[in-house]
């Protein structure tokens, strides 16, 4: 196995991100299209590939950053999710392969310490914790453990409803009562108008993404991220935006509604909407993204996602100090 960086490397970025689409665990945050939204003089594009056989066989998407005086290589600043995106037949051998070239890599290029964000492993097509595994083996730690909740949707929309807690099945019919629409929507400038708002109100902080930023990514996937919207008439009251991330699993990347609209209960029907849509369309997972933040709990957010049936597991960080 050979590992190159990607900058001087004759893979082209349609190779890279056709790779991705047909590896094991891709993500949209994995390719190039999507990491090159970004200006180009916001992070340092230090991403590698791995050859076997002289075959593409992995890729590892990264940025050097600087930390308490430390050159680190980092899973890509500018995407949920980083660690190696690899083929289907990665073995045991061909993990510790990997971390082992990517720790002599690292120190190759004076860095002085490897960061990674593996995506949760339910974005595998086949499950599998040879990297996981590699990783500590080679001296990584975890820097954090992030919850994320996730449902497991049903192959019949019927069943749904038999996931949600009597709270949750409630405000649905609340909802259907008074009228609340869900449709597809392309409303993005009021949407972001009430996350904006609701995000300054409840946390005091901006969304990740500009209006224009978003509405870049949207043109770029316009397939991969969709705007869901509840409507009181033909009034916007809510939204969630979602991004397909692979085959398998979506991401509710956006979660807002209107405060004083909270009575509706837009929300909870929203994502009844959602996940009958999404499983139609043959997702196996929603992933309603972390609900603790360094490590932290919000506790009232982790029982709001339970409502609809999610359960948690892990997003792990892992570090490594290089000698």
């Amino acid at each position: 196995m050979k590992i190159y960086p990607f900058i001087s490397s004759n893979i082209s970025e349609k190779e890279w991100d056709s790779f991705v689409e047909s590896s094991n665990n891709g993500t949209i945050f994995h390719t190039r299209n999507f990491l090159s939204y970004h200006p180009q003089d916001r992070f340092r594009d230090s991403s590698l590939v791995l050859t076997k056989n002289d075959k593409l066989f992995a890729l590892f998407p990264a940025v050097i950053i600087e930390r308490n005086g430390k050159r680190i290589l980092s899973s890509h600043s500018g995407a949920s999710y980083g660690g190696f995106v690899h083929t289907d037949d990665l073995n045991f051998k061909d993990a510790h392969d990997c971390v082992r070239l990517l720790k002599e890599t690292a120190s190759s290029m004076d860095c002085d310490a490897i960061q990674i964000t593996l995506n949760p492993i339910i974005y595998q097509k086949h499950v599998s914790n040879y990297i996981d595994f590699a990783l500590i083996r080679h001296n990584f730690t975890y820097l954090k453990r992030e919850i994320s909740s996730v449902v497991e949707l049903p192959k019949h929309e019927d069943k749904i409803i038999s996931l949600y807690r009597e709270e949750a099945r409630r405000a649905i019919r609340k909802a259907q009562k008074n009228a609340v629409r869900i449709i597809e929507t392309d409303q993005f400038e009021q949407y972001y108008a009430i996350l904006s708002k609701n995000l300054k109100m409840r946390h005091g902080v901006s969304p990740t993404h500009s209006l224009e930023e978003l509405l870049r990514l949207k043109r770029k996937f316009p397939e991969a991220i969709r705007l869901w919207g509840a409507f009181l008439d033909d009034k916007l009251i809510a939204g969630v935006c979602n991004f397909s991330a692979n085959s398998k699993v979506v991401l509710a990347f956006y979660i807002s509604h209107d405060e004083e609209y909270q009575e509706y209960r837009p929300v909870n029907t929203l994502f009844y909407e959602i996940m009958k849509q999404s499983s139609r369309e043959g997702f196996d997972y929603l992933d309603f993204g972390i609900f603790t933040v360094n490590m932290e709990p919000n506790w009232g957010l982790a029982r709001f996602k339970e409502n609809f049936g999610s359960r948690g597991i892990f997003r792990d960080t892992f570090y490594c100090e290089l000698s």
